[in-house]
């Protein structure tokens, strides 16, 4: 089967529809006004867009405590009206990936309601049960301070119950085959609808298998992120499976398996050590951690991404390195979350500093892998600490200064707006940006636009430069003959830097952004200076992006 890779060299952008637009003027986010915003995210270059749960639920965890997968929550729309959107996006160029959260459902979900109330139910094995307490009732939590136990008593089924996550989150038994052709019929319906994949939530929690003998639990561990692969590429061969996958590096080609089971994965411990290196104006943890990277080309790929909706999560740092960022980034404690996290977004981490923020935006979109935007992201968006957990980074999208910042006619909003400081709505938005040349909406803008332009990014294999500067990143991309170098400065402090290319011969650096390209010098060196936190993108052999030769080299 020839599979299309349309993902390589795509653009996500991931969205909450409760806070991006409401279209009916209740307050809350919906597919209506979501369906109205598309051109908007189609002028902003995004070429695939990732909902975050929208289904049926009691919204005690922001959707992830699903009662319905086959329905969509009643505040935000329904059926008929995901359908409009989903064809409206297709006409806009836009694929959608959702949000599969099938390791836990809501308590109230039907399954788990038969299940708590008759022992004899088929149902009753969909979910973990246990007579006696476990001895590990109050191990393995995920959200340690807020999360109490992993196994709770059940009064109705006189039984405790395993949840991973919150105690409304009851886990589902993943070794009943029964469960996983659940599993696979909600992929298929919304398959049916228009999606072109799926982010698989929590995926080293969905695998567990708790309810197998240890043995078989190492042995069957990925089988079925195997059969989720294959089913999907029967019923759509162009779908996609994004992994929520925050291992050990050691581990994470079991996830790839050469791109026969995920085709991407978000690469948690790239943006861990990219943070690490922010702080310290230093390249050299991401360096390591690229060149020790293992590539699974020529289907699979990393996602990289700046923010998501959760917390910045640091927790695979070393403690002295995990207080660094902690000082730098967010030294309150009602910055931090579970010990190991930040729950800041990246404009206020990064200072409100523009051309920090437009360094780390080029960095985003020249990582070996796939870009993924957090909404907001891309006009500077704040957070708001009095919210509670993560949902501080969840506030509604900033349109413009109009009140609630042009996201709904309501007296109330879902969620309340980032009302006081630099990045209150009526500072930071939309409809501001969009008239300042200079803005970080269209510096991302322009970014998006030359990503897309240069496949080399998406396509091709990567190699680490040797810049003779630790603060400075040094990437090579090879692909069908084109190179692209690119450059990152992370000191606060100007940097020249040399580079030795191999089989450049006396080609010329052209700077895709700008005028100013570089020539070797007698000896086959490069020669460049970058600015404080500057950047660069470069293509090798003296044609500027969109010449003919040049578009004619990348086919």
């Amino acid at each position: 089967m020839i599979e299309d890779l349309w993902y390589k060299n795509a653009v996500i952008y991931c969205l909450d529809v409760e806070t991006f637009m409401d279209g009916n003027g209740d307050g809350v986010g919906d597919f209506l006004g979501l369906r109205r915003r598309l051109d908007y995210l189609a002028g902003l270059g995004v070429t695939c867009l990732w909902l975050l749960p929208f289904f049926g639920s009691p919204n005690r965890d922001n959707g992830y405590d699903v009662s319905d997968y086959y329905t969509v929550d009643p505040r935000l729309g329904d059926l008929g009206d995901f359908v409009a959107f989903s064809q409206q996006a297709k006409l806009h160029g836009i694929r959608l990936i959702i949000d599969l959260v099938v390791n836990h459902t809501s308590d109230q979900h039907p399954w788990f309601q038969k299940a708590r109330r008759d022992e004899r139910s088929p149902y009753r094995d969909y979910f973990l049960w246990s007579k006696e307490k476990p001895a590990d009732w109050d191990e393995g939590m995920v959200f340690p301070g807020t999360q109490k136990a992993t196994w709770t008593y059940d009064e109705e089924a006189k039984a405790y119950y395993f949840h991973r996550f919150y105690a409304f989150q009851p886990d589902l038994n993943i070794s009943n085959p029964r469960v996983r052709g659940e599993i696979l019929k909600i992929m298929g319906f919304w398959l049916e609808l228009g999606v072109s994949g799926f982010r698989v939530d929590a995926v080293p929690f969905l695998i567990e298998q708790r309810g197998l003998p240890q043995k078989r639990r190492e042995e069957d561990a990925f089988t079925f992120l195997s059969e989720m692969r294959e089913f999907l590429s029967w019923r759509r061969g162009d779908a996609i499976l994004l992994a929520e996958a925050n291992v050990p590096m050691e581990d994470i080609g079991a996830y790839f398996d050469d791109g026969h089971r995920m085709q991407l994965v978000l690469h948690f411990l790239a943006n861990q050590k990219l943070f690490l290196s922010l702080v310290d104006e230093d390249a050299t943890p991401l360096v390591q951690l690229l060149e020790t990277s293992p590539r699974f080309r020529p289907v699979a790929q990393w996602a990289q991404f700046l923010r998501n909706h959760d917390e910045l999560d640091l927790g695979r740092l070393t403690d002295a390195e995990r207080q660094r960022v902690f000082q730098k980034m967010g030294p309150e404690r009602e910055m931090q979350l579970y010990g190991r996290g930040l729950r800041r977004r990246l404009a206020t981490m990064l200072e409100g500093d523009a051309h920090w923020l437009n360094f780390a935006y080029s960095l985003l979109f020249t990582l070996p892998g796939t870009p993924v935007l957090w909404y907001g992201e891309e006009i500077g968006m704040g957070e708001h600490l009095g919210l509670e957990d993560r949902q501080s980074v969840r506030t509604p999208m900033q349109w413009s200064s109009d009140p609630n910042a042009g996201f709904s006619r309501a007296a109330d909003t879902v969620k309340p707006l980032v009302e006081e400081g630099p990045t209150s709505y009526r500072r930071v938005n939309v409809a501001s940006q969009r008239r300042d040349p200079d803005s970080l909406l269209n510096h991302v803008e322009r970014l998006v636009r030359m990503r897309k332009e240069c496949p080399e990014l998406g396509w091709g294999e990567y190699s680490v430069l040797d810049t003779g500067a630790r603060s400075v990143l040094g990437l090579r991309y090879d692909w069908k003959g084109n190179v692209m170098v690119v450059l990152h400065n992370f000191a606060r402090a100007p940097r020249a830097v040399t580079l030795e290319l191999k089989g450049a011969r006396s080609a010329t650096l052209v700077n895709v952004f700008s005028g100013e390209h570089v020539k070797p010098s007698r000896d086959g060196v490069y020669p460049l200076r970058l600015e404080a936190h500057g950047f660069g993108w470069f293509r090798l052999g003296g044609h500027d992006v969109g010449s003919a030769e040049g578009v004619e080299r990348t086919r």
